[in-house]
C-alpha cells in the first residue's frame, strides 16, 4: 500500500479518535482504513494504536510515531504548496476559524463560492466564541469582530460590522416609539452579556454629542440569536449588529430605533499570523471574502429603505485607527457579537 497514505490515514485516526472517522476523512469504508493502519503497523512491525470498540488510543510507540508522522505530513502539505503556488495553483487545507453567530449565519454560502473556485482547496472550518491560537492550533486564519487585542498578528478589515437599535412593532404599539436616547432609560433592554459594558449603550447624534444609555437590563445573553428571539417576542429592546438583526428588520419582524443617531460599528477583520510568505489559498480566500462582503454587505443592503441613513449611505464605518474606540462599549472580548 502507498506508504504516505498510510501514515495519514494512521494520523487521522488518531485525530478523529476513531478508523471510522478516519475512513471518513478520505473516503474509505472502515475496513479499508483499518488495513491502512495495520499495514504501517506492520512495517514498523510495532503496535501503534490499542483498539477497543469505543476509542482508539495511542502506545507508547505510537505517540512518538504520530508526532514525527504529523511532522511529514506538514512538511509535505508545504512542499505540495510551494510547488501549487509557483505554478498559479491554490492548494491545500485551509484551516478557518470564526465566531459561531457570524460564520453559522453568513460564512457557508460565501465559503461555497471560494471552494467552487478553487478544486484543490480543502477547508475545515472551526465555529467558536473563544479566541483560538492560530500557531498552537494550526489554524490558518480567524474571523474576529470587534477590538483586537495586541497579539502580533496581522489583521485585514473585511467588512464594516454595523450597529442596530431594534424592537417588535407589537414592543412598539404597547410603549411607543422612542424619539431620543432617553427615552430608553427605563425601556426593558435586551444586551449582550459579553460586552466591555453591557449595560451601557452609546449613541452620537448628528452634531456629534454623545449619549450614553446605562443601567441595568431586562435579559442579558452571551449569544446574539438568543437576543433576536427574545426581541422577536417583543420582550424588549435589543441593541446588536445588522448581521443577525437586520433580516428581520427587513421583514418588518423587527423596527428599527432612533434611526437619526448612530451607533459605534466595529469591524469584520480576518487575522492570521504573517503576511510573508502568504500561502496562495490564504491570499484568495481574503480577497474573496473582501469582495463579496465589502462597505456594503448583503446583510446591510437588505435592509432597504428600512435601515438608518447610515446604514444605507455606508457611512458609520471605522478605519482600522479607531476600531478600539469603537469598540469599548460592544465588544465580544473573545467571541463575537453573537
Amino acid at each position: 500500500m502507498d506508504r504516505l497514505t498510510g501514515i495519514a490515514v494512521f494520523v487521522a485516526a488518531v485525530e478523529e479518535g476513531s478508523l471510522a472517522g478516519a475512513a471518513r476523512r478520505f473516503g474509505l469504508s472502515p475496513a479499508m482504513a483499518g488495513k491502512y493502519v495495520g499495514a504501517v503497523e506492520a512495517e514498523v512491525n510495532a503496535r501503534l494504536l490499542q483498539r477497543t470498540t469505543r476509542r482508539l488510543s495511542l502506545t507508547d510507540i505510537g505517540q512518538v510515531y504520530y508526532e514525527r508522522c504529523k511532522r511529514i505530513l506538514e512538511a509535505w502539505d508545504e512542499a505540495q504548496r510551494e510547488a501549487a503556488d509557483a505554478q498559479g495553483t491554490a492548494r491545500g487545507v485551509l484551516r478557518i476559524a470564526a465566531p459561531v453567530t457570524f460564520g453559522a449565519l453568513h460564512l457557508g454560502g460565501v465559503l461555497a463560492g471560494y471552494l467552487d473556485a478553487h478544486p484543490h482547496v480543502r477547508a475545515e472550518v472551526t465555529l467558536s466564541d473563544r479566541y483560538v491560537d492560530l500557531l498552537e492550533t494550526g489554524v490558518d486564519v480567524a474571523l474576529r469582530i470587534g477590538r483586537l487585542p495586541d497579539s502580533g498578528l496581522i489583521a485585514r478589515r473585511l467588512a464594516p460590522c454595523r450597529m442596530v437599535l431594534c424592537a417588535a412593532p407589537a414592543y412598539v404599539a404597547r410603549h411607543g416609539m422612542p424619539r431620543r436616547p432617553e427615552d430608553l432609560r427605563d425601556a426593558p433592554r435586551l444586551a449582550f452579556s459579553e460586552a466591555v459594558s453591557p449595560g451601557d449603550w452609546t449613541l452620537c447624534d448628528a452634531q456629534g454629542a454623545t449619549h450614553v444609555i446605562a443601567g441595568p437590563s431586562r435579559l442579558t445573553a452571551n449569544n446574539t440569536q438568543l437576543l433576536l428571539a427574545a426581541a422577536l417576542a417583543g420582550a424588549g429592546i435589543a441593541y446588536g449588529p445588522t448581521f443577525v438583526f437586520g433580516e428581520s428588520i427587513a421583514r418588518g419582524s423587527l423596527v428599527a430605533l432612533l434611526p437619526e443617531y448612530r451607533a459605534p460599528d466595529l469591524a469584520i477583520q480576518a487575522v492570521f499570523p504573517s503576511a510573508r510568505h502568504l500561502p496562495l489559498k490564504l491570499r484568495h480566500l481574503l480577497g474573496h471574502l473582501a469582495a463579496q462582503w465589502g462597505d456594503m454587505p448583503s446583510w446591510d443592503r437588505q435592509l432597504g429603505d428600512k435601515a438608518p441613513d447610515r446604514v444605507r449611505h455606508g457611512g458609520g464605518g471605522f478605519e482600522r485607527g479607531q476600531v478600539a474606540d469603537a469598540g469599548q462599549h460592544f465588544q465580544a472580548g473573545p467571541g463575537d457579537p453573537g
